[in-house]
């Protein structure tokens, strides 16, 4: 693709989700996540009234007077994306792909961050750790991941959720808002998931398409697996067939809401032919509600 095209189709999203941005996200967003943590700033002599919790108590023994350490709100974040490149995101049957939609949800995501004045990175992944990209102010770095979202091609088919959540585990020290973006059309993360979840927030958004939750009475389906590349044959019109489909696919989103629950890490979950704006912002204001009742 010519560099023109490049950038005007990320142009096209830019001026797509501004408004997005202004007018749902960006005070929902700040009232959020602003000012998560405490972080060190310096050291002072104890005062009347102070917590002899915050005694230094190394540097009280080498002046001989009590020290306390003082600390400082955290304004600036750090968000991570962990954002789902296998070939199960490039299905969609309705008004996007779900590629399509994790793209201009992370870039509505990304820009909401710069308007808070925090970092925005990126870790793009299959079942292989495909690119990452660290956490950087300003619009080049969500423009930068907006580009390498929807022009990066990866080497592999497949998802691997684990060695994912894993990475970035090791790699991100400082606690950090992580939005894990997948249609988690895969297994054996859980453990992993609960541990990230109790280093940073976590925030999972499962993007799934109508097609994939309801078998369509269309006849005989010729069908491949887009991870793993084997075809399959599939009688639509069979109405046992329909039911069984819809029962195990009701069973397996309990299980998984209810694993999510147990993890304590909350997740959304949006459609490619749904308006995914009202969501989210339902989303925030549920967790700003949590986070004032604390």
């Amino acid at each position: 693709m010519k560099t023109a095209d490049v950038i005007k189709r990320i142009k096209k999203i830019e001026i797509t989700t501004r408004d997005l941005v202004n007018e749902l996200f960006s005070g929902e967003y700040h009232s959020l996540f602003k000012g998560q943590g405490l972080e060190f700033s310096e050291v002072r002599e104890y005062q009347n009234g102070d917590s002899f919790r915050q005694i230094d108590w190394n540097v009280t023994a080498r002046q001989g007077f009590p020290y306390i350490k003082k600390f400082e709100e955290t304004r600036e974040l750090n968000v991570i994306f962990l954002v789902d490149t296998s070939a199960s995101t490039l299905f969609g049957t309705r008004s996007y792909l779900k590629s399509e939609l994790i793209t201009e949800i992370t870039a509505v995501l990304s820009f909401s961050a710069l308007s808070n004045n925090d970092k925005v990175g990126c870790l793009l992944f299959t079942d292989e750790i495909e690119k990452y990209i660290p956490p950087r102010k300003g619009k080049k770095a969500a423009l930068r991941i907006l580009r390498d979202i929807l022009f990066f091609q990866p080497k592999k088919t497949k998802t691997d959720l684990r060695k994912a959540i894993e990475y970035i585990y090791r790699l991100i020290k400082k606690r950090s808002i992580i939005f894990l973006i997948s249609d988690f059309l895969t297994e054996n993360y859980e453990d992993s998931l609960q541990l990230l979840s109790k280093k940073h927030d976590v925030i999972a958004l499962r993007i799934l398409d109508k097609a994939e939750t309801t078998l369509p009475k269309a006849g005989i389906l010729h069908l491949q697996d887009p991870e793993t590349g084997k075809f399959f044959t599939v009688n639509s019109s069979n109405p046992k067939l329909r039911k069984l489909y819809k029962k195990k696919l009701s069973s397996e989103d309990s299980a998984l809401i209810a694993k999510f629950r147990k993890m304590k890490v909350d997740l959304v979950t949006l459609y490619t032919d749904e308006p995914y704006a009202p969501e989210l912002r339902k989303f925030f204001k549920f967790r700003i509600r949590m986070k004032n009742q604390r």
